[in-house]
């Protein structure tokens, strides 16, 4: 089973796609979709879900999980941030893929084991549960790989 974990953002959206094989989890891959600062609105969300849409082609994951939104200051941020979110519901709901939300607390909880666990400890983490080489490139794809993982430890037993 493939569950596909986003970090959701106008700019740079995470993702990150976790198998589950007997009693292991193993990234199968992850990256982060780059959108182009002067984009509209429009074109950055039309991007964001053909990328993702491809990857749920190639991959056939049984879940989309994302990481809630999170601003404490700039409400217009977390508006066109929102706009996303509910694109990708959008994507994965028409794909007929199970769609799941869990916020920033969760992740880390089910990650690090606390709650305030700093970035750097959420990527070093991922890497060790995930057993990969190195930290992935991008902030986004090491938290687009939480979540997954966070998903993986609420739902299923492996």
């Amino acid at each position: 089973m493939i569950i596909l974990g986003i970090d959701p953002g106008l700019n740079h959206t995470g993702y990150g796609l976790i198998e589950i094989q007997k009693d292991k989890i193993r990234a199968v891959s992850h990256g982060c979709i780059v959108n182009c600062v002067n984009e509209t609105l429009a074109d950055k969300i039309k991007n964001i879900h053909f990328e993702i849409d491809d990857l749920i082609k190639q991959y056939s994951p049984h879940d989309l999980v994302l990481e809630e939104i999170f601003f404490s200051k700039n409400t217009r941020s977390a508006l066109n941030v929102g706009k996303v979110v509910g694109a990708l519901a959008l994507t994965a709901t028409l794909t007929g893929i199970n769609f799941y939300v869990y916020t920033p607390l969760q992740v880390k909880q089910s990650v690090v084991g606390y709650g305030r666990a700093s970035k750097n400890q959420v990527q070093e983490m991922v890497r060790v549960l995930l057993s990969l080489m190195k930290k992935p490139d991008y902030e986004h794809a090491a938290d687009a790989l939480a979540v997954a993982i966070c998903h993986i430890h609420h739902k299923y037993s492996y």
